[in-house]
């Protein structure tokens, strides 16, 4: 267990909180009206929102007690590191938030907090910080730094929360203003000499914190690290909750794609198409798409990462569609493949059929919890022989030169990690063995180019992709898209009504 101290000095400290007070955003007054009120902080919260959050919960399904876990749990496992390493046992990890960015002056982007401050703290305040600290064998602190109450920036952006209350908010152990961020950093580097530094300095997140740390380690000769990978190490296994969440964006996207799917037809723009799925989702409880969706008509299918999304959808075309969407911070991603008129020609059918057969052997080998590496080269053996089978690949060709010559088919990997981002904890390689609590895609795809004159010409054009995102458990797999019908009788039979 660790024991919660501060970390700095009482007298430190005390002069910084009689400094907050002075200030007038500060006041005690204001203090004890937010107190009493249970005022809006800028985030749902049980008080504002009842209907989505319960009176233990920091974001839907999350309570205060599982994000003090994680964080735990990320100190205990540096700590342990540490220890093997032989290093310094005192340590401080620095997460900061994101900022807002902004497309023109005083015009911002839509806001998106950095996933590692979020998984950490479940606030939603840009220009924020956490500090976790350890010191000697069970000293342990968080202390959530905030931008704090402003009248004149609340009257334009909306409420925040006040430094005094992030406790009883976010179940950390201290709250204090992001002013105080820099002198609080070098206090204890200065205090604490051997103090070993966790902080992301080659992938900055927010300038302010960036400049910090940057000023801090001119003046200063601590060990520095990253601790992004222990934190993805976290992220890499859904507690239960998470679970219920990705359920529920699979739930989502699912269902949009269908009813999107369902009100195609010959002649609609891809853009329309977008918009649909769109609101879809927002309409079913979204926050927004998780990524710019791929909306891909005809021959465009075969551009991997196609989202200009504003062609016409002619007759006998097929639509490739990628998209997903964000539940309260977890993202699904979904591909489906339809034909436009509610029929297949027969090259694009036996092609479908040939993607949807490798993505089911592909799902069922997910039983065995093997690296999503070795999936992808059990997808490339297995492409390449149904391949072989129809006559589009020589029969000729095995081993290294087949899978070669299947890759030529399909030129991306079959499977990510998928979480709160859609490419989730990128730190961690795909060469480890899948566990019970990972959530993964399985997306195998046929890309023919229009000039592949390795094969007949009736196949030339044609993108097929099938994608569902798959929950690895200790009794198979669980495909948490599989409401998002891709059979072909299934396809055709949606993709053949005309509301």
């Amino acid at each position: 267990m660790f024991k919660k101290v501060f970390g700095v000095t009482s007298t430190s400290y005390s002069i910084n909180f009689t400094k907050i007070l002075k200030c007038s955003s500060y006041s005690r007054e204001s203090i004890e009206v937010h107190s009493t009120t249970k005022k809006c902080i800028g985030q749902p919260t049980h008080y504002t929102h009842p209907q989505l959050l319960k009176a233990n919960e920091i974001t839907p399904m999350i309570t205060v007690k599982e994000y003090q876990s994680r964080r735990a749990k990320l100190l205990e496992n540096i700590s342990q590191f540490c220890s093997r390493k032989k290093q310094v046992q005192d340590f401080m990890v620095i997460i900061p938030s994101a900022s807002k960015k902004y497309m023109s002056d005083k015009i911002p982007y839509v806001f998106r907090q950095n996933t590692e401050f979020l998984y950490l703290t479940g606030c939603q305040e840009p220009d924020s910080c956490l500090v976790l600290i350890k010191s000697g064998y069970d000293q342990f602190t968080s202390v959530l730094f905030v931008q704090g109450k402003d009248a004149h920036s609340e009257l334009w952006d909306g409420p925040r929360v006040c430094p005094s209350t992030v406790n009883e908010y976010f179940g950390v152990d201290q709250g204090l203003p992001m002013k105080e961020l820099e002198n609080y950093l070098q206090l204890n580097c200065k205090t604490k000499k051997d103090l070993h530094l966790w902080y992301d300095l080659l992938s900055p997140v927010q300038l302010n914190v960036h400049n910090a740390m940057q000023n801090m380690l001119k003046h200063n000769k601590n060990f520095l690290d990253s601790p992004k990978v222990f934190i993805d190490q976290l992220r890499l296994i859904k507690s239960s909750a998470e679970i219920e969440l990705m359920r529920k964006s699979c739930l989502i996207a699912s269902e949009a794609i269908t009813t999107t799917i369902e009100n195609s037809f010959p002649g609609i723009n891809e853009h329309e198409i977008n918009a649909k799925v769109d609101y879809e989702c927002r309409m079913r409880g979204a926050q927004y798409l998780a990524y710019p969706p791929v909306v891909a008509g005809g021959s465009r299918a075969n551009i991997i990462h196609y989202i200009t999304n504003n062609q016409v959808v002619g007759e006998n075309e097929m639509v490739l569609m990628d998209a997903g969407c964000e539940y309260h911070g977890y993202s699904s991603d979904i591909t489906r493949t339809w034909p436009i008129e509610g029929r297949f020609t027969k090259e694009q059918e036996e092609l479908y059929e040939v993607v949807l057969q490798t993505q089911k052997e592909v799902i069922g080998l997910c039983t065995n919890l093997p690296p999503l590496d070795s999936l992808f080269d059990s997808m490339c053996k297995i492409l390449g022989k149904k391949l072989q089978e129809l006559g589009l690949i020589p029969k000729s060709l095995s081993g290294t030169s087949l899978l070669k010559a299947s890759y030529r088919f399909c030129p991306h990997h079959v499977s990510h990690y998928l979480g709160m981002d859609v490419h989730d904890t990128p730190s961690i390689t795909r060469n480890i063995p899948t566990r019970p609590g990972m959530i993964v895609t399985v997306e195998p795809g046929i890309y023919v180019q229009d000039n592949n004159e390795m094969v007949p010409k009736e196949y030339r054009g044609i993108g097929i992709r099938i994608e569902d995102d798959i929950l690895i458990t200790a009794n198979g797999p669980e495909v948490l898209t599989s409401s998002c019908p891709k059979e072909i009788t299934d396809i055709l039979e949606i993709s053949s009504k005309k509301n």
